[in-house]
Protein backbone atom coordinates (compact mmCIF):
# COMPACT_ATOMS: atom_id res chain seq x y z
CA UNK A 1 0.00 0.00 0.00
CA UNK A 2 1.12 3.47 -0.77
CA UNK A 3 -1.25 6.25 -0.11
CA UNK A 4 0.34 9.49 0.31
CA UNK A 5 -1.33 11.99 3.00
CA UNK A 6 -1.86 15.58 1.83
CA UNK A 7 -3.71 17.09 4.34
CA UNK A 8 -5.85 20.21 3.15
CA UNK A 9 -4.71 20.89 0.04
CA UNK A 10 -7.51 22.35 -1.39
CA UNK A 11 -7.37 25.61 1.89
CA UNK A 12 -5.09 27.91 0.28
CA UNK A 13 -4.64 30.34 2.94
CA UNK A 14 -2.98 27.23 4.82
CA UNK A 15 0.04 25.13 4.91
CA UNK A 16 -0.42 21.99 6.48
CA UNK A 17 1.96 18.68 6.22
CA UNK A 18 1.92 15.21 7.69
CA UNK A 19 5.38 13.79 7.72
CA UNK A 20 5.41 9.97 8.36
CA UNK A 21 7.92 7.34 9.11
CA UNK A 22 11.24 8.51 8.60
CA UNK A 23 13.69 5.66 7.07
CA UNK A 24 16.82 5.18 9.28
CA UNK A 25 15.93 6.57 12.83
CA UNK A 26 15.89 3.67 15.61
CA UNK A 27 12.67 4.01 17.38
CA UNK A 28 12.55 0.66 19.29
CA UNK A 29 12.51 3.01 22.98
CA UNK A 30 10.66 5.09 25.10
CA UNK A 31 8.43 8.44 23.74
CA UNK A 32 10.51 10.47 24.95
CA UNK A 33 14.03 8.96 23.63
CA UNK A 34 12.42 8.72 19.94
CA UNK A 35 11.09 12.01 19.87
CA UNK A 36 14.62 13.58 20.77
CA UNK A 37 16.36 11.03 17.72
CA UNK A 38 12.99 12.81 15.37
CA UNK A 39 13.94 16.15 16.32
CA UNK A 40 16.39 16.68 13.77
CA UNK A 41 14.84 15.07 10.91
CA UNK A 42 11.87 16.74 11.95
CA UNK A 43 13.06 19.84 11.88
CA UNK A 44 14.80 19.17 8.45
CA UNK A 45 11.85 17.90 6.74
CA UNK A 46 10.05 21.01 7.97
CA UNK A 47 12.49 23.53 6.73
CA UNK A 48 12.12 21.27 3.17
CA UNK A 49 8.33 22.16 3.61
CA UNK A 50 8.81 25.52 4.24
CA UNK A 51 8.03 25.98 7.95
CA UNK A 52 10.09 27.42 9.77
CA UNK A 53 11.41 24.89 13.14
CA UNK A 54 11.80 27.55 15.47
CA UNK A 55 8.04 29.01 15.21
CA UNK A 56 6.54 25.07 16.42
CA UNK A 57 3.63 25.22 19.00
CA UNK A 58 3.34 21.69 20.40
CA UNK A 59 0.67 20.17 22.91
CA UNK A 60 2.01 18.18 25.62
CA UNK A 61 -0.66 15.77 24.74
CA UNK A 62 -2.26 13.91 28.18
CA UNK A 63 -5.20 12.21 26.65
CA UNK A 64 -7.59 14.76 27.60
CA UNK A 65 -10.05 17.64 26.35
CA UNK A 66 -7.93 20.85 26.78
CA UNK A 67 -7.53 23.50 23.98
CA UNK A 68 -5.04 26.24 23.98
CA UNK A 69 -5.02 29.37 22.27
CA UNK A 70 -1.10 29.30 21.17
CA UNK A 71 0.47 32.93 20.35
CA UNK A 72 4.09 31.35 20.57
CA UNK A 73 6.03 28.61 20.35
CA UNK A 74 6.63 25.69 22.55
CA UNK A 75 5.05 23.30 24.39
CA UNK A 76 1.44 24.02 25.80
CA UNK A 77 1.23 21.96 29.05
CA UNK A 78 -2.33 20.09 29.53
CA UNK A 79 -3.66 20.36 26.01
CA UNK A 80 -4.29 18.13 23.57
CA UNK A 81 -5.52 20.72 20.83
CA UNK A 82 -4.13 23.75 19.61
CA UNK A 83 -5.70 26.50 17.65
CA UNK A 84 -4.20 30.16 16.78
CA UNK A 85 -4.78 33.17 14.41
CA UNK A 86 -0.90 33.86 14.59
CA UNK A 87 0.90 33.99 10.66
CA UNK A 88 3.42 31.49 10.31
CA UNK A 89 2.97 29.95 13.64
CA UNK A 90 2.93 26.11 12.94
CA UNK A 91 1.16 24.03 15.47
CA UNK A 92 2.52 20.40 15.38
CA UNK A 93 0.65 17.26 16.62
CA UNK A 94 2.82 13.65 17.51
CA UNK A 95 0.75 10.70 16.47
CA UNK A 96 0.95 6.96 15.96
CA UNK A 97 -2.13 5.67 15.84
CA UNK A 98 -4.34 8.17 17.14
CA UNK A 99 -5.81 10.71 14.87
CA UNK A 100 -4.23 14.67 14.02
CA UNK A 101 -7.37 16.28 13.11
CA UNK A 102 -6.17 19.50 10.75
CA UNK A 103 -9.13 22.49 11.20
CA UNK A 104 -9.05 25.20 9.23
CA UNK A 105 -10.84 28.41 8.24
CA UNK A 106 -11.40 28.72 4.64
CA UNK A 107 -11.88 32.32 5.17
CA UNK A 108 -8.14 32.31 6.80
CA UNK A 109 -8.67 34.15 10.15
CA UNK A 110 -7.24 30.93 12.48
CA UNK A 111 -6.57 27.35 12.09
CA UNK A 112 -6.32 24.24 14.57
CA UNK A 113 -5.28 20.85 14.97
CA UNK A 114 -6.45 18.38 17.75
CA UNK A 115 -4.71 14.68 18.86
CA UNK A 116 -7.94 12.90 19.16
CA UNK A 117 -7.14 9.02 20.21
CA UNK A 118 -10.06 6.85 22.05
CA UNK A 119 -10.56 9.15 24.79
CA UNK A 120 -10.05 12.60 23.49
CA UNK A 121 -12.78 11.48 21.01
CA UNK A 122 -15.00 10.42 23.51
CA UNK A 123 -14.18 13.78 25.50
CA UNK A 124 -15.29 15.22 22.43
CA UNK A 125 -11.99 17.20 21.96
CA UNK A 126 -12.84 18.12 18.12
CA UNK A 127 -15.95 19.93 19.05
CA UNK A 128 -14.32 21.70 21.51
CA UNK A 129 -11.81 22.75 19.45
CA UNK A 130 -14.05 24.30 17.10
CA UNK A 131 -16.46 25.64 19.78
CA UNK A 132 -12.96 28.01 20.89
CA UNK A 133 -12.42 29.33 16.99
CA UNK A 134 -15.71 30.54 17.28
CA UNK A 135 -15.30 32.31 20.20
CA UNK A 136 -12.16 33.44 19.99
CA UNK A 137 -11.54 34.05 16.04
CA UNK A 138 -14.97 34.55 15.24
CA UNK A 139 -14.94 31.51 12.79
CA UNK A 140 -17.82 30.33 11.72
CA UNK A 141 -18.12 26.38 11.73
CA UNK A 142 -19.47 26.75 8.27
CA UNK A 143 -16.69 27.84 7.00
CA UNK A 144 -14.64 25.07 8.11
CA UNK A 145 -12.71 22.31 6.40
CA UNK A 146 -11.86 19.34 8.85
CA UNK A 147 -9.28 16.63 7.83
CA UNK A 148 -8.21 13.73 9.27
CA UNK A 149 -4.98 12.21 9.37
CA UNK A 150 -4.36 8.75 8.75
CA UNK A 151 -4.93 6.84 11.86
CA UNK A 152 -5.22 3.50 13.38
CA UNK A 153 -8.83 1.61 12.52
CA UNK A 154 -11.12 -1.29 12.78
CA UNK A 155 -9.94 -4.62 12.72
CA UNK A 156 -6.95 -3.33 14.04
CA UNK A 157 -8.35 -1.42 16.95
CA UNK A 158 -11.72 -2.15 18.84
CA UNK A 159 -13.34 0.97 17.94
CA UNK A 160 -13.75 3.30 14.76
CA UNK A 161 -13.09 6.54 16.56
CA UNK A 162 -12.28 8.00 13.19
CA UNK A 163 -15.59 7.87 12.11
CA UNK A 164 -16.90 9.53 15.57
CA UNK A 165 -14.71 12.37 14.95
CA UNK A 166 -16.33 13.08 11.81
CA UNK A 167 -19.62 13.00 13.35
CA UNK A 168 -18.52 15.44 15.91
CA UNK A 169 -17.20 18.07 13.21
CA UNK A 170 -20.23 17.55 11.34
CA UNK A 171 -22.47 18.10 14.61
CA UNK A 172 -20.76 21.09 15.60
CA UNK A 173 -21.36 22.97 12.10
CA UNK A 174 -18.08 22.25 10.06
CA UNK A 175 -18.76 23.11 5.98
CA UNK A 176 -16.48 20.38 5.34
CA UNK A 177 -14.78 17.10 6.93
CA UNK A 178 -12.72 14.89 4.81
CA UNK A 179 -11.04 11.51 5.67
CA UNK A 180 -8.98 8.97 3.23
CA UNK A 181 -10.29 6.16 5.71
CA UNK A 182 -6.07 5.62 5.74
CA UNK A 183 -5.12 3.09 8.37
CA UNK A 184 -1.61 3.60 10.31
CA UNK A 185 -1.43 -0.08 10.91
CA UNK A 186 -1.80 -1.79 7.56
CA UNK A 187 1.07 0.02 6.31
CA UNK A 188 4.16 0.19 8.64
CA UNK A 189 6.19 0.93 5.74
CA UNK A 190 4.67 4.24 5.57
CA UNK A 191 3.34 5.11 8.50
CA UNK A 192 4.37 4.38 12.81
CA UNK A 193 1.55 2.13 14.72
CA UNK A 194 1.59 1.97 17.77
CA UNK A 195 -0.49 -1.19 18.28
CA UNK A 196 0.99 -3.16 15.74
CA UNK A 197 4.36 -2.20 16.91
CA UNK A 198 3.71 -3.06 20.08
CA UNK A 199 4.43 0.30 21.72
CA UNK A 200 7.79 0.54 20.43
CA UNK A 201 7.50 3.06 17.48
CA UNK A 202 8.30 6.71 15.88
CA UNK A 203 5.90 9.45 15.58
CA UNK A 204 4.66 11.35 12.67
CA UNK A 205 4.05 14.91 12.96
CA UNK A 206 1.67 16.73 12.07
CA UNK A 207 1.88 20.29 11.20
CA UNK A 208 -0.57 23.40 9.99
CA UNK A 209 0.29 27.49 9.93
CA UNK A 210 -1.74 30.30 8.47
CA UNK A 211 -0.01 31.75 5.47
CA UNK A 212 0.48 35.82 5.94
Amino acid sequence: MDVPFRPLDSVSSVRAAFIPRIAGVDVSADRATVLARLAGPHASHLRGLGFDPGRLATAEQVHGSGVACAEAPGEHAGADALVTSERWLALGIYVADCAAVYLADRRGRAVGLVHSGRVGTALGITGRAIELMHERFGVEPQDLVVHISPCIRPPLYETDFASDIAAQAREAGAGEVRDEGICTGRDVGRYYSYRVERGFTGRMLAVVALKP
